[in-house]
């Protein structure tokens, strides 16, 4: 019986991620037109004001009475309530003015009772800015970094194959895994801040981990390459050894990473949620992106 091909379907699995990727471009387009911008920023990224107030003597469900008050003051004023699981209520909204707060602090007395403010924070548009900025260099220097550690891992690879191939196929896989998180986020209209690229960082790591054990696979395969097999051959068999540590690892990963987001705090919801994205769709690119990739460039040269 004649084993299965993955390279052989590359077309197919392209296919899947490039519907993937415009779902998300077009989540991205439409929040732009909605709200000005591509994705649902936190205040890490725009500015505002953090509250998180508990009220002892309340029973019951503030976050309505907590809308009432805040939006009474600005209307627009208030950007999301959380309930934690300490019966504590964070408060995000714009930049509040001195005035502002002790509004609102008084409204919470008058309207629903006694209150203990357990934190209170303000970062700037300014300091948003710069957390952006320094976002994206985090993520830029991280993709460089990969590129040239793989090339020189890969360094005594065949002379026929390019290492530099091997750090550049793994960086088309990684940037693959960042948009389709990121449009995941812009389709459900979800929060992005800081937590989010520290995501981002995580799952870029674990998903070049495992594009590398395939990678390295396919260089020791090379050293037994058969005069007939072509490096598509080489890629499957590859895979083929490859496949169940892949999966093995990841659903393991998933299962710690799914109990997370069930019985853990509401604050590292988004957090969890973008883990579990970025793991499935790591593991995804790892097995049927950057492999693939990596033989169409291959045998492109072969053929001139």
């Amino acid at each position: 019986m004649k084993s299965f091909s993955y390279i052989k379907y590359t077309k197919l699995w392209f296919a899947i991620s490039g519907l993937l990727i415009l779902a998300g471009m077009g989540g991205m387009v439409n929040n732009k037109i909605q709200t000005g911008h591509y994705l649902k920023l936190g205040i890490d990224f725009t500015g505002g004001t953090v509250m998180e107030v508990q009220f002892p003597d309340y029973n019951g469900d503030a976050s309505t009475s907590i809308k009432e008050v805040v939006n009474g003051i600005e209307e627009g004023l208030l950007a999301q309530i959380t309930v934690t699981d300490k019966e504590t209520y964070l408060i995000q909204t714009k930049n509040l003015s001195d005035e502002q707060y002790e509004s609102i602090k008084a409204g919470f007395v008058q309207n629903i009772g006694p209150n203990e403010e357990i934190r209170y924070n303000t970062i700037g548009p300014k300091i948003g800015e710069t957390l952006k900025r320094k976002a994206f260099v985090a993520l830029s220097i991280a993709m460089i970094a990969i590129v040239l550690y793989i090339a020189y891992a890969f360094r005594h690879i065949p002379k026929h194959v390019s290492a530099w191939r091997f750090g550049v196929c793994a960086i088309i896989a990684l940037i693959h895994d960042v948009l389709v998180v990121l449009g995941l986020f812009a389709l459900f209209n979800l929060e992005v801040d800081a937590f989010f690229i520290t995501a981002l960082l995580t799952i870029m790591g674990f998903s070049v981990h495992d594009t590398i054990v395939v990678f390295d696979r396919i260089r020791e395969n090379l050293r037994h390459q058969g005069r007939n097999d072509t490096f598509g051959d080489v890629a499957d068999i590859s895979l083929r050894q490859t496949m169940s540590r892949s999966i093995n690892t990841s659903v393991s990963t998933l299962i710690t990473l799914a109990a997370l987001y069930i019985w853990g705090a509401e604050s590292i919801k988004l957090f969890t949620l973008a883990l579990i994205a970025g793991i499935i769709v790591g593991t995804y690119s790892s097995i049927f992106i950057a492999s693939p990739v990596l033989t169409l460039w291959q045998e492109a040269k072969r053929l001139r």
